[in-house]
């Protein structure tokens, strides 16, 4: 299943949105956060081989797409289908072009789309089982195949002197971008609309 999603900017790695809920019951979240964005680091710096690819990252796999100027990844279970992985993104992909398209170059901040996880949340639910007929239909359809997006190790892909040890070290910095992040999230909570309803505590600040 999903175990996490973020949108950045490849010119610059800067985190655009991400799914709230995600990692809440996962112990190492925190871990592959910061791998994750080590992984935006590269692609800012144009470190990046082909527009998809999946990483190979302990029990997991990253999957990405770049589309233009943005980078959408998802991490999934090992036996997650990588062909419904890449649908995924793609529908994330469609929807965020289409409703922040003309604002991606102009932010500024960091999640200053914080409210497409109103979409996330519920895209992700209808990939949660591979087995619903819709999500059979689409691991079936031949007109989307996955058999050429390449795979690498996670290792390899951040390369000499941006090994797993850098994580640790991001953790310091990233704490305050966490802490911003949460504290928007909460305010976000509290104003009516597409929000409303939310679970008090919907964001954990992870970085």
């Amino acid at each position: 299943m999903v175990k996490l999603t973020m949108i950045a900017r490849v010119t610059d790695g800067l985190p655009l949105a991400e799914g709230l809920d995600d990692g809440r019951d996962q112990k190492d979240a925190d871990f592959y956060k910061q791998q994750a964005k080590l992984l935006f680091k590269n692609l800012s710096k144009g470190h990046y081989e082909a527009s998809r690819m999946s990483i190979e990252t302990g029990p997991y796999f990253f999957h990405y797409i770049i589309e233009g100027r943005v980078c959408y990844l998802t991490m999934c279970d090992r036996s997650y289908p990588k062909k419904l992985a890449f649908q995924y993104l793609e529908d994330l992909k469609n929807e965020f072009e289409r409703v922040n398209g003309s604002q991606i170059e102009t932010a500024a901040r960091p999640y200053a789309f914080i409210k497409f996880d109103t979409f996330i949340q519920k895209t992700k639910k209808l990939y949660l089982d591979t087995r619903t007929q819709r999500n059979m239909a689409k691991l079936n359809d031949e007109l989307y195949e996955v058999h050429q997006i390449m795979t690498r190790n996670v290792q390899e892909v951040l390369g000499v002197g941006e090994k797993l040890d850098q994580v640790s070290e991001l953790s310091s910095r990233l704490t305050s971008e966490s802490r911003i992040y949460a504290d928007k999230a909460k305010d976000l909570n509290r104003q009516p609309g597409d929000w409303r309803g939310r679970r008090k505590h919907g964001a954990t600040g992870w970085s």
